[in-house]
């Protein structure tokens, strides 16, 4: 009876680990991008290992009533990252490969969900 015990409490353990999420509803990486400051002067915003399926609205650029939109996106992560040029992943959109993708100053945006 004893070892019935133990060996069911072994498998209990084993199944908690297995079935553990781990960090797979994030992207790794850095994404950057370019907005302009309350005087003017360009600003480097960025999300460090931003989480993936889930609309970012970029907090600098979130009003469009109050800001101009970012710009120059580079996507340093292991995800495709879509941006959009309204907030909440709304309007026009553009995607960036993992890695390195880019966009010069001509792309204007306001959110991106990561892939």
């Amino acid at each position: 009876m004893r070892l019935r015990s133990t060996v069911a409490a072994a498998f209990g353990a084993l199944a908690l680990i297995v079935t553990v999420p781990t960090s797979a509803g994030a992207a790794s990486g850095d994404f950057t991008y370019t907005y302009s400051g309350l005087d003017g002067s360009p600003q480097l915003g960025f999300l460090i290992d931003p989480p993936s399926q889930m609309c970012i609205t970029l907090p600098e650029v979130a009003d469009p009533a109050s800001s101009n939109p970012a710009h120059t996106p580079w996507n340093f992560t292991d995800s495709s990252a879509t941006v959009f040029t309204g907030a909440n992943c709304q309007g026009d959109y553009f995607t960036l490969r993992p890695d390195g993708g880019h966009a010069t100053s001509r792309l204007k945006l306001r959110s991106v969900v990561f892939s």
